[in-house]
């Protein structure tokens, strides 16, 4: 079987078998598709679809986002998670008004040297919103090109140049056909193609897999350790910033005082939040999320 046979195979399935999903909409905005790869990452679904509809009803368009504030921002990505990512895109709503004139770029180096927009992000919105020809390499994509053509249950934690090369030749010429088989793609590794429950009677490819003809199970355990959460910095960073998210001003210390009892573990999250340009000091005795005010002097976190 030929490479443009597997995307074929893989196309009409997922024309058949995709997740109705709102940014996959004809007429979805370049921006709309960027917004929605920056909220899935690292976060499911269920998740960022109301977060995403939220975001774009109050910023249908990069100059609205643009001529918010950071603190904003923050407040509207809630508990999504990894809340970097709201400055961030808010960063990137700024240089495509400054760089672009508001519209979000058509081509790949411009996308990539959008703040916050990396390897993944920039391809998918290239083929995504664009309709261009480019591999679209996540840990679903990855796994099941590791599958069914490399014959290996797992591609590994990262993605690397060899991957995108893998992929791409699986891509038909045709730049439309081939954004729809990055799709595609990545569909059948999310719901089909899973990491440790893969549903290979249902899969479009399971006749021409290189994996499933070696007879080798899925791995038993995650390729990676799971992060644990309870305890750490960032569950303690996640209570801080959600009393600045709630708050209508600056918070005292005192208050922020009260959100975990251990002194050095709670100056040390505060730290890394201001650090990381999410909060801010307002005077000498409060802090608030970035941007709700008028810059001050970094305070002494350590006491």
């Amino acid at each position: 079987m030929t490479q443009p046979d597997f995307a074929t195979l893989v196309s009409r399935w997922f024309q058949q078998h995709a997740r109705d999903l709102p940014w996959r909409e004809p007429g979805t905005t370049p921006w709309a598709i960027l917004v929605s790869e920056v909220m899935l990452q690292q976060t499911p679904v269920v998740r960022v679809l109301p977060a995403w509809q939220a975001w774009l009803a109050r910023w249908p368009e990069p100059a609205a986002l643009a001529a918010d504030t950071p603190a904003e921002a923050i407040r509207m990505w809630g508990r999504l998670g990894y809340p970097r990512r709201a400055v961030r895109l808010r960063e990137c709503a700024v240089a495509i008004v400054d760089r672009h004139g508001g519209q979000v770029p058509d081509r790949l180096e411009q996308l990539l040297a959008l703040p916050g927009v990396g390897t993944y992000t920039a391809r998918a919105v290239a083929a995504f919103a664009y309709g261009q020809r480019h591999p679209v390499v996540d840990t679903n994509v990855r796994r099941v090109v590791s599958r069914a053509v490399a014959g290996e249950p797992d591609a590994g934690p990262v993605t690397r140049p060899a991957d995108l090369v893998a992929t791409e030749e699986l891509l038909p010429i045709e730049p439309a056909a081939a954004a729809l088989a990055s799709a595609a793609f990545m569909e059948l590794g999310a719901v089909i193609c899973t990491a440790r429950s893969p549903r290979c009677t249902a899969c479009p490819v399971e006749s021409v897999c290189a994996w499933r003809a070696s007879g080798q199970e899925a791995p038993a355990g995650p390729t990676r350790r799971p992060q644990r959460y309870a305890g750490t910095d960032r569950q303690v960073r996640g209570l801080l910033l959600g009393v600045l998210r709630e708050a209508t001003g600056p918070v005292p210390h005192q208050r922020l005082d009260q959100v975990w009892t251990d002194d050095v573990q709670r100056a040390r999250a505060l730290a890394g939040l201001v650090q990381d340009g999410l909060v801010e000091p307002a005077d000498a005795d409060s802090f608030r999320l970035v941007g709700d005010g008028p810059s001050q002097p970094t305070a002494d976190l350590t006491t």
